[in-house]
């Protein structure tokens, strides 16, 4: 598998992040360091306690890891549960139990692509 396919399979664009990142060898760096970040942890914790605020920022920095690495597809369901935390309100909605399950399937799937590509 090379870099380019790990990136169709995983929902992302390849092409997008190498305006970001410019070699392939820091792209495949910073893939691998995706694997280390805690923010979706953080954010399944933060919604199971109720606590909206912080599973908004956790969720907002999945967003925005996603967003540099162009990973669309977790960076799509990552947006749309950010937008319904992002109303300061005392309660986590009910609707992010639905959202966050889609959440869960794009980062197993990006997850399990990057281990994948780099054979862990």
């Amino acid at each position: 598998m090379t870099i380019q396919e790990c990136y169709i399979e995983l929902g992302g664009n390849y092409d997008e992040v190498c305006t970001r990142l410019p070699s392939q060898s820091l792209v495949e760096r910073f893939t691998l360091r995706f694997l280390d970040d805690k923010s979706f942890d953080e954010l399944c914790t933060e919604i199971e306690a109720g606590h909206r605020a912080e599973a908004f920022r956790a969720a907002h920095t999945l967003k925005g890891v996603c967003a540099n690495l162009a990973f669309t597809k977790l960076f799509n369901s990552a947006s749309e549960l950010t937008e319904l935390l992002r109303p300061e309100t005392d309660t986590v909605p009910a609707e992010a139990a639905a959202l966050l399950e889609n959440v869960r399937a794009d980062y197993e799937l990006t997850t399990a692509t990057i281990r994948k590509y780099h054979g862990k």
